[in-house]
């Protein structure tokens, strides 16, 4: 089965793809593209998935991923990261060629940049502690220090935990509220002492106010999705004993910018 590749008209030819589980190897709860090592799934499984990966987005490419974390940390890719031994982060940047930037989500948000012009690039694991924390901000400065310009990146958000899906409590609400007052439009009423959060609109506010004037956000639920994607929260809810993950990726081709 031929991996599923989902793209994004803003990032345009620019080397990319939001994968879900669909065109891998693995089998069971992780069946499907499984690209998660630290899940318990065949590890030669999740090699070959990141194989393919890799493949049905940019063939021959260098992969570069980072040891997820949920904090505020950006990598600047200069060459091949040893895959079994990443730099703990959760973003990176690069304006390097054939190099693919790699973050793995499960409901979290994933988000790629890309300067055209500049030739930089840069994907971030944007989970609530990130994206709360600056981690999409950062990224925006790593990819500044390279030499991109923030009015003229543009941000995909690709598939995650829709708000009709991601149930938080009342203490959750309030970090956010007090941070800023103007966030409690992102929370609406759920049940009593519940509310539903939408991390999309969340993320791709807080791009806004970082003066990233063109962001698409992909729309697609990862939890009410589960023949498309995996979800840690319908994995929990299912009492299943473990979940696998889904990468986004993004990189330069040799004649890509700069």
């Amino acid at each position: 089965m031929t991996v599923d590749v989902i793209k994004s008209k803003l990032l345009g030819d620019i080397a990319h793809g939001f994968l879900g589980r669909v065109g891998g190897v693995s089998t069971g709860i992780y069946a499907g593209l499984n690209c998660s090592l630290g899940s318990d799934d065949v590890r030669d499984n999740v090699i070959e998935n990141r194989r393919r990966a890799v493949a049905a987005v940019m063939p021959g490419a260098a992969l570069a991923r980072v040891y997820q974390i949920h904090s505020p940390d950006v990598v600047t890719v200069t060459g091949p990261i040893d895959q079994d031994d990443p730099p703990k982060a959760d973003a990176l940047v690069t304006d390097r060629p054939n190099i693919l930037l790699a973050v793995q989500t499960a409901d979290c948000v994933p988000v790629l940049f890309a300067d055209r012009q500049a030739g930089v690039v840069g994907a971030a694991h944007s989970g609530w502690k990130g994206a709360f924390t600056g981690v999409n901000e950062n990224t925006i400065l790593a990819m500044e220090a390279l030499g991109a310009q923030r009015e003229r990146i543009a941000c995909a958000i690709g598939p995650c935990i829709a708000q009709k899906s991601y149930e938080v409590d009342s203490g959750f609400f309030e970090r956010f509220a007090d941070a800023n007052p103007e966030n409690a439009r992102f929370f609406r009423d759920g049940k009593a002492g519940h509310y539903q959060f939408d991390i999309e609109g969340y993320v791709a506010a807080r791009l806004a106010a970082a003066g990233i004037t063109t962001v698409e956000c992909i729309g697609q639920d990862t939890y009410s999705q589960p023949d498309r994607f995996f979800s840690y929260r319908r994995s929990c809810h299912r009492s299943e004993p473990g979940y696998g993950g889904q990468m986004s990726l993004i990189g330069l081709r040799s004649n890509d910018g700069g």
